[in-house]
């Protein structure tokens, strides 16, 4: 008898369980442009499941583009623009924006209230969760819809879907749309002494996820986690 009462509880639990974790997973947010994402709770971190797509900062102010002409801003000390990759609107439902680091760490905020941009200590305990270098297989969307073959070792078990959403050189070539993705961090690799910050990068011919410094100047995507 109190076998099956254990069952019983243990049948519910898990129900209960699961019920949870799909509350979660159906669970969005919107940014300042109506667009909604879906999110995913990776550990004790809560994460976007999809690249940022505004155009605007929180506070409803524009943030800067170079569209539709592929300006060339070397010069410019502190470039804050977006653009849709190639300068091609019909990219961004899938792949999102590209920012520089510039417009990514503006006081304005480019994610919705109650989100952010995650540092290069936030970016470190999803990948030391996930097994290290190696975690870029659990991160990226499985299968080659998106990605170039092979895209090697994805698996997208955690849930994160990151997609092969190339970058904006500064002066004005897009590259690498469905063969690598790399995304901002807030962390400047070298605080006042340097043009570079730290961001995350993701290939197709690798599972590792490789954290390296990148001009502040190229456009690359974002994801924001919650606060």
């Amino acid at each position: 008898m109190s076998t099956k009462r254990e069952t019983k509880v243990k049948l519910v639990a898990t129900l209960l369980l699961l019920i949870g974790l799909t509350s979660l997973q159906a669970q969005t947010v919107k940014d300042i442009n109506g667009n909604v994402y879906k999110t995913v709770k990776i550990g004790t971190q809560v994460w976007m499941m999809e690249n940022l797509k505004t155009t605007k900062y929180r506070n409803g102010d524009l943030i800067g583009s170079a569209n539709p002409s592929p300006r060339d801003f070397a010069m410019e000390t502190n470039p804050k623009y977006q653009w849709a990759y190639d300068y091609d609107e019909s990219n961004v439902s899938t792949y999102g924006r590209l920012y520089t680091w510039y417009a990514v760490t503006d006081s304005r905020k480019v994610c919705p209230t109650g989100w952010h941009v995650p540092t290069d200590g936030e970016w470190g305990i999803l990948t030391s969760g996930l097994g290290g270098s190696i975690a870029g297989g659990k991160l990226k969307e499985a299968g080659t819809i998106h990605w170039e073959s092979p895209n090697e070792g994805a698996t997208n078990e955690s849930g994160f879907t990151a997609l092969p959403s190339g970058d904006r050189a500064f002066h004005g070539t897009c590259t690498g749309i469905t063969y690598y993705g790399t995304w901002w961090s807030s962390t400047e690799h070298q605080p006042t002494t340097t043009q570079t910050a730290f961001a995350f990068n993701m290939r197709n011919l690798s599972s590792d996820i490789v954290r390296d410094d990148w001009s502040k100047t190229t456009g690359l995507s974002v994801r924001c986690i919650k606060d």
